[in-house]
C-alpha cells in the first residue's frame, strides 16, 4: 500500500500526507533498485527508493491502483503485521482492508496485459527474486503528498535505525 499513511491537518489551509516505509538493508537496494529502473526504462513510470510501507490508506481498495502497478509481495510475518498494527494505532490510522506487506518495484498505469509484461520481465531480469529475505533494519517517516504522481514533492523527513533484540 504505497500511498500516503495519514494526512495531518497543520493548519485549517494546509494538509499533509504521511507514509511509513519500512527500509531493506543498505545491501539488498542495489539488487531491488536494478530491477525497479530495468522495468522503468521499458513502461515507465516515476523513480522512488526501495521500501515497504507499513501504514497503508483505504484509498488503493477503492480502486487506485498507481502505487500498486508491480510489486513483490512479503510474507506477511507476525513481525511485519504487528510492525503496521503498531503503526497504524500511533498514528491514528483505521483501515478497511487487511495489511498487504509489499515492495513496489513499478508505480503507473498500466493495462492488464502491460502488467503481465512487467511481471515477467520482473523475473526476466532477476530470476530469483522472489526467494529474496532480508531483516528490517530502518523505519523512515516520510512526506507522501498523494495529489504528486511525479513523487518530486516527495520527501523523507527521518530515518529510525532498528535495535535487534
Amino acid at each position: 500500500m504505497d500511498v500516503p499513511a495519514t494526512t495531518v491537518a497543520t493548519d485549517e489551509s494546509q494538509k499533509n500526507d504521511y507514509s511509513v516505509w519500512a527500509a531493506p538493508p543498505e545491501d539488498v537496494i542495489p539488487r531491488i533498485k536494478k530491477l525497479m529502473e530495468g522495468l522503468r526504462s521499458e513502461f515507465g513510470g516515476p523513480q522512488f527508493e526501495p521500501h515497504m510501507t507499513v501504514v497503508g490508506v483505504d484509498r488503493v481498495a477503492t480502486g487506485t491502483f498507481f502505487y500498486q502497478c508491480v510489486y513483490l509481495l512479503i510474507h506477511p510475518t507476525t513481525e511485519v503485521v504487528e510492525a503496521s498494527a503498531k503503526s497504524s494505532s500511533t498514528f491514528g490510522f483505521k483501515s478497511s482492508t487487511p495489511y498487504m506487506p509489499h515492495i513496489s518495484l513499478l508505480y503507473g498505469d498500466l493495462t492488464d496485459e502491460e502488467k503481465k509484461k512487467a511481471q515477467e520481465k520482473a523475473y526476466f531480469l532477476d530470476e530469483s527474486i522472489d526467494q529474496l529475505s532480508f531483516p528490517i533494519t530502518r523505519l523512515q517517516l516520510w512526506k507522501t503528498p498523494a495529489s504528486d504522481n511525479t513523487l518530486t514533492s516527495w520527501e523523507k523527513i527521518a530515518e529510525y535505525n532498528l535495535s535487534p533484540n
